[in-house]
């Protein structure tokens, strides 16, 4: 409890019992402590969080914290988050998955949400490979990548996470990496303190299915801080032009930021509500709008 008499959280309040099963040196224990700690920045108690999921290693997430926890199936936990901050409004409302979850059976949904602009958070760990059904391609592997689906090298371009949400009109997108906890900590942070859908892209390495170049070494290697180089967020075609740069530089740090945030859906919904209350009927008369007269 704080002097003013507001409680005052630490990471370990949103760390559940349940302890983690990832394989030893995932990328994914970096970034639940990440999460953990933007949680104790952002204050809000875990009651008032509600985190919820897809499939795959990474989608684990939310069984980690001590927030409302939604595990669902594969692919659809952006269409449940949207439901959930529909029916509660006032509930902090985050989505993880990974790159498979997220851009191959669920990279339909991703475009209606930033059109809509739900004041929700997603969460995606790139790690290039589908690392929890034994390692298969995925959305984002590389082209010319050998694995047990694909022996002769991959035919197929790779989705590029940033530039796709970056096009689609995104108002907040950005990228992180377990190289830089504290980075990535503060970058989550940001994401949910902006007002409408935000984008974290997180270069998660998978240690088991992993190509050496996507490990913490190789991903330091290309890694540079997108303030270090100047980089303005409000400019949405300069974060275009870096995220083209995805699979060669591993840029971190915020792409872009609506310097004008629109109204989210949540508002327009509210106001909405608002105009059309005016003539409706008092609640208890709603049943007689039915009744043939």
């Amino acid at each position: 409890m704080s002097a003013t008499g507001t409680c005052e959280y630490q990471p370990k309040d949103y760390k559940s019992d349940l302890k983690p099963i990832w394989c030893p040196g995932c990328g994914d224990f970096s970034v639940v402590q990440g999460i953990y700690r933007a949680l104790a920045a952002i204050g809000r108690p875990p009651h008032e969080i509600a985190f919820v999921s897809g499939i795959g290693c990474s989608s684990r997430i939310p069984g980690y914290t001590t927030a409302y926890g939604f595990n669902s199936v594969h692919g659809r936990a952006l269409p449940i988050a949207q439901g959930i901050k529909l029916a509660n409004p006032d509930l902090l409302v985050l989505a993880a998955g990974g790159d498979g979850d997220g851009f191959s059976i669920g990279g339909g949904h991703i475009a209606h949400l930033i059109r809509r602009n739900m004041d929700i958070t997603y969460i995606v760990m790139d790690n290039q490979i589908y690392g929890l059904t034994k390692g298969q391609l995925s959305p984002t592997s590389q082209k010319g990548r050998t694995t047990c689906t694909s022996r002769y090298g991959s035919l197929e371009e790779p989705v590029n996470p940033l530039l796709y949400v970056l096009a689609y009109g995104a108002g907040f997108v950005a990228q992180a990496s377990p190289t830089d906890l504290v980075g990535m900590a503060a970058t989550i942070e940001e994401a949910i303190r902006y007002p409408g859908f935000a984008f974290v892209n997180i270069q998660s390495p998978c240690v088991t299915y992993g190509e050496e170049a996507q490990q913490i070494k190789g991903l330091k290697a290309i890694s540079e801080s997108l303030q270090s180089l100047g980089h303005n967020p409000a400019d949405r075609l300069a974060a275009m032009d870096l995220a083209q740069q995805y699979g060669n530089k591993l840029h971190l740090g915020v792409f872009y930021r609506n310097p004008e945030p629109p109204p989210t859906y949540g508002d327009l919904v509210k106001e909405r509500q608002t105009l059309l209350s005016k003539d409706a009927p008092p609640k208890e008369r709603i049943l007689d709008l039915f009744i043939k007269k």
